[in-house]
């Protein structure tokens, strides 16, 4: 069944459904949304692909390829395309990364990030999420304060969507864990020193024990691309 649903109705599941299993909340998003539901994932691992794909076979995955990932992203994205049962749909922005430089000047990234997550990641979202209903997205309470307030179901109202946050509750242990016993694949560059991955020029290795995305826009007082604000 497809279904759209108003505010009140995103506030009642949203209480009903905080704390119960992902997999319980992925059912409540398949059977109320049916194929206009999509998955959004950065390629740093396939937790909530694989959680997505065991409750509605052939989903389809939006991949946004800004033209300045990690080789090792790429990798994963052609990776979990092959392992689990989706759709992959990638997307890019309306300019390659030539025909920005040639047009806005080069390092956009570094003169102005925001900007530049703009055009090469939140434009193209929101043209991709058009067709679309609903997204299920892999935010978790715990990133960033940001992201703290995150509910398990919540309205999007930049895009006027309902957005699913399956593991919104679940801690990095429970992460883990997960990936551990279902042997989720996983971006090489988690294990060397990139616990959050962006983009490869505004994403930087962090030290032991520092916050997760202390490596993301590193000194330029930017923690969020704006995807999930």
């Amino acid at each position: 069944m497809t279904s759209t649903i108003d505010a009140e109705a995103v506030d009642e599941a949203a209480r009903r459904l905080d704390g119960a299993p992902a997999e319980e909340i992925l059912r409540w998003a398949a059977d109320t949304f049916g194929d206009s539901i999509c998955v959004t994932s950065s390629m740093s691992d396939a937790v909530v692909i694989d959680l997505a794909s065991k409750v509605k076979p052939g989903i389809d995955v939006v991949f946004l390829d800004t033209g300045y990932h990690f080789a090792e992203t790429i990798g994963t994205r052609d990776a979990v395309a092959s392992v689990y049962p989706i759709t992959l749909i990638n997307v890019t922005p309306v300019r390659t990364v030539e025909e920005q430089d040639r047009d806005l000047g080069p390092r956009l990234h570094g003169r102005n990030p925001d900007l530049c997550c703009l055009l090469r990641k939140v434009q193209p979202l929101d043209h991709a999420l058009a067709p679309y209903s609903a997204w299920i997205s892999g935010v978790r309470r715990g990133e960033t304060a940001e992201r703290a307030g995150t509910r398990v179901v919540d309205w999007d109202r930049k895009r006027g969507k309902v957005k699913v946050n399956p593991i919104a509750a679940w801690t990095d242990e429970q992460v883990d864990q997960y990936i551990a016993d279902h042997n989720i694949l996983v971006n090489p560059l988690q294990y060397d020193g990139y616990p959050s991955i962006g983009c490869a020029p505004c994403t930087q290795r962090v030290a032991e024990g520092e916050d997760a995305r202390a490596g993301r826009w590193s000194g330029l007082g930017k923690t969020e691309c704006g995807i999930h604000l």
